[in-house]
């Protein structure tokens, strides 16, 4: 049985992974380069990774090298998708993946698998990570980069876009996003939890304490708040009764 965050809503046992591509559309012959894979198991990085330079067989446009840094020369000794599929296959097991912007994952992955005579990743395995940053920060930006900055993720060592680096910080991201490394400390979630994980986390605990968010955010939310989710929502309460502080700088 698949068990879902309930403040993200995410599966707490699956892969984590990230592609790097030599472009947008694999209907258009553009292929991945470049695969990145962390286990979670309870919310939380079990340490078992899978990263792999992958010969995509074809040239690399430049545009696709200014984001990764990958250029034919250094990718024209390693394997081709085909003779890696059965390893990534077997590291994804079962497991549910997430990814950000996971569609574009999807069908990149699938387009290769299907290439490779391997049976495609079902949909219903598919977890977009993208969508639970806009459920649990409605209004504020949902980019790798800006969610690292607002849970205070090191981004030091990620000069360019990396597979294994963008799935090692998305797995601290979704950690930090569900709750955080303590999140298990009283054991998993409810079976009520669980169920509310499905439609939404429904506030019952005591007001929260003052936003720590920078201006623009806590103006974009209010606004989002407003235009969205009405005069009763939760949040419009908040607002109406609290002042929040925003970060100092």
């Amino acid at each position: 049985m698949i068990t879902l965050n309930p403040t993200t809503g995410l599966p707490n046992d699956c892969v984590v992974l990230d592609t790097e591509t030599t472009g947008f559309e694999p209907q258009d012959g553009h292929r991945i380069v470049e695969i990145g894979a962390v286990r979670m198991r309870d919310g939380l990085p079990t340490g078992e990774e899978f990263h792999i330079y992958i010969n995509p067989e074809r040239s690399m446009p430049q545009g696709a090298f200014e984001v990764h840094g990958l250029s034919e020369a250094f990718l024209a000794d390693k394997p081709t998708f085909g003779a890696i599929a059965a390893d990534f296959v077997a590291f994804l097991g079962d497991l549910p993946f997430v990814a950000h912007n996971a569609r574009f994952d999807f069908k990149f992955l699938n387009a290769e698998l299907e290439r490779a005579g391997l049976a495609p990743i079902g949909e219903d395995r598919l977890h977009d990570s993208v969508a639970a940053a806009r459920r649990v920060y409605p209004g504020a930006q949902a980019n790798l980069d800006a969610l690292c900055r607002r849970l205070k993720i090191p981004l030091k060592n990620r000069e360019k876009h990396g597979a294994l680096i963008d799935a090692q910080l998305l797995a601290e991201v979704i950690v930090e996003m569900g709750g955080g490394r303590q999140q298990t400390l009283f054991g998993k979630p409810t079976a009520a939890a669980q169920a509310d994980a499905q439609t939404g986390p429904v506030f019952t605990g005591p007001r929260p304490p003052a936003l720590t968010l920078d201006p623009d955010t806590i103006a974009a939310h209010q606004a989002f708040v407003a235009a969205e989710l009405g005069s009763n929502a939760l949040w419009a309460q908040f607002y109406a009764t609290t002042t929040p502080q925003p970060e100092a700088a």
